[in-house]
């Protein structure tokens, strides 16, 4: 997948990292196209370009499972709180922030959501939705379900 990521760096300015440090902004991935390291692994985020042709199919899961308060308050990877009754999504690769379309391939329910976070970085997972994306396109209970991805806009 990293093989259809551009990896072109392009001059960054202090506007770009509003309200995080630049390492923390390049761990991230939120300075444009600059790849960032989870656990010995590198990801390199995809263009505005790239991303508005972008489709994908996979297995989506929500996150705070463990314990539903165990993301509430923390800053997502964009610098924004993280509020679990809100929808919102992490996903590895999409700019930040990215709006997109979710499907339920099993109920078909859908619905937009902003992309403000990275992740999911467990197994094949291809998006990690907020408490309340997962309840509004009928997962919750069941942590997981097959989904389309599809990006609206930046």
């Amino acid at each position: 997948m990293l093989s259809s990521c551009s990896s072109t760096r392009t001059t960054v300015s202090r506007d770009d990292v509003k309200g995080i440090s630049p390492e923390e902004a390049y761990r991230l991935g939120k300075i444009k196209n600059t790849p960032y390291v989870i656990n010995g692994k590198v990801y390199v985020p995809m263009s505005y370009e790239e991303a508005l042709s972008y489709q994908e199919s996979g297995i989506a899961s929500w996150y705070g499972q463990e314990t539903l308060d165990q993301h509430n308050g923390q800053l997502t990877a964009y610098g924004e709180v993280f509020d679990p009754s809100k929808p919102s999504a992490a996903h590895k690769y999409l700019p930040l922030p990215s709006i997109v379309k979710v499907t339920n391939l099993e109920t078909r329910a859908s619905m937009v959501v902003r992309v403000n976070d990275r992740g999911p970085f467990v197994g094949d997972r291809v998006i990690d939705l907020s408490a309340e994306a997962a309840k509004r396109l009928g997962f919750y209970q069941k942590g997981s379900a097959k989904v389309k991805i599809e990006v609206i806009s930046r």
